[in-house]
């Protein structure tokens, strides 16, 4: 991660040292680096430059506003799952043309709310969905062009947690049945059906996965246009991994180089969803040692952040690298990073070898983008931490940290009690 590099035994998020950052602001918080998204966001567009294509950033991986208003500077759209995440990525600036709707579970109150934002396509997932979606494009008047989620029932060798292209999966329609429920969309009146659209999984580190949806899903479309339907965009999904500890994840070159030929046979503008490869790098959270402990059979390292703040370790048993903010020579040994949530599994990482790290000692959770903040909670009763951007020598507090009133508002205590 260049963006995140030692000077003279000092960590630094491009060029302002991460120990002043947290004299100024206090422990935890997040921070990203712009100028690490935009290196990432320029590799799809280089990456698939030859292509009309879109790059719907899935925005669920990290939904602050500087970063959607970073990522839609430099021409990306949102893939969004919720009514939520649509106010939130109009309020950063994206047009609703370059906006995709997704997931499984959609009202018509939704619907309705995207349709008159006038978004680019709905996702749509099952028979239901699609009839529910044709009434509420009728009830206000629009039609909704849409692309079905076909699942194609390849394993992308990834988390199960994070697997959804299986026939087990709960997301998209059954490769066999998507030519009926096709044709049921094309004699919707007020659906328009322009799509097709896939996505096997989150954190891919092989292409063979990615090239097996993508014949497949080739293949779907050349049937959906001999049966007359005008197949005009063609979403591959996203997922694409990142190194968190030994991996090798393929770059945007990688992939495209392996699909190319055959997403240009299509004549498809091209929709991709990139989520975590953007943003997980761009990030890290920066924590303080309160404590260091021992049992007789355990070293802890404790500190002010917790589960609760990254959870995806307790979640995923997921690997995040950990570094001194400040190197100094000290032995290496085993620990459980821990955090202060009264959980046994609130830990950042379990026997872990590290440096030894003293009290009042900051630690920096490193790819911790994509899946950090936004999966944050309260719990503990514990305020949501800040969240801060480096671009360049500057930096900025771009979520002011919870306060305790924060936590009890919008709560009342009824008269009858």
């Amino acid at each position: 991660m260049n963006d995140f590099q030692y000077k003279k035994n000092q960590l630094y998020g491009e060029k302002v040292s991460l120990s002043e950052i947290a004299e100024a602001v206090g422990t935890p918080f997040y921070l990203y680096s712009a100028a690490a998204l935009r290196r990432h966001i320029t590799a799809y567009k280089k990456a698939f430059s030859s292509v009309p294509h879109l790059i719907a950033y899935a925005m669920k991986a990290n939904a602050n506003l500087s970063v959607l208003h970073l990522l839609g500077k430099e021409g990306a759209g949102a893939d969004i799952v919720s009514v939520g995440e649509l106010y939130r990525v109009l309020k950063a600036g994206i047009s609703p043309e370059k906006i995709v709707f997704a997931g499984v579970g959609k009202t018509k109150d939704e619907m309705r709310q995207a349709l008159r934002a006038g978004i680019l396509l709905f996702n749509v997932e099952s028979e239901q969905e699609l009839i529910a979606l044709d009434e509420a494009a009728k009830s206000c008047g629009k039609k909704a062009s849409v692309a079905l989620r076909v699942n194609p029932d390849v394993d992308p060798k990834t988390h199960p947690y994070i697997s959804t292209g299986l026939k087990k999966s709960k997301f998209g329609v059954a490769h066999v049945h998507a030519l009926s429920l096709y044709k049921l969309a094309g004699r919707l009146s007020h659906i328009n059906v322009a799509g097709v659209h896939s996505h096997i999984g989150s954190q891919l580190t092989q292409v063979k996965p990615f090239v097996d949806a993508i014949r497949k899903m080739g293949e779907l479309i050349q049937f959906l246009r001999k049966d007359g339907l005008d197949i005009r965009y063609w979403n591959i999904g996203g997922g694409l991994g990142v190194q968190y500890d030994q991996e090798s994840p393929p770059l945007p070159s990688d992939l495209a180089k392996n699909i190319l030929p055959i997403l240009k046979a299509s004549g498809c503008t091209i929709i991709m969803e990139p989520g975590r490869s953007i943003v997980a790098n761009a990030g890290i959270l920066v924590t303080r040692v309160i404590y260091t402990k021992a049992t007789e059979t355990k070293k802890f390292v404790v500190v002010d952040a917790g589960m609760n703040d990254l959870i995806r370790p307790s979640l995923y048993e997921a690997y995040h690298q950990i570094l001194p903010v400040v190197k100094k020579k000290r032995p290496d040994h085993v620990v459980d990073v821990v955090g202060p949530i009264c959980e046994s599994g609130d830990f950042l990482a379990q026997d872990r070898t590290m440096p030894e790290v003293m009290p009042d000692e900051l630690l920096a959770v490193m790819s911790a983008g994509a899946y950090g903040f936004t999966m944050a909670s309260n719990y503990n009763a514990r305020p949501r931490v800040p969240e801060l951007m480096v671009d360049g020598d500057r930096y900025a507090i771009i979520r002011e940290r919870e306060t305790h009133k924060d936590l009890v508002r919008g709560e009342k205590i009824p008269a009858f009690l």
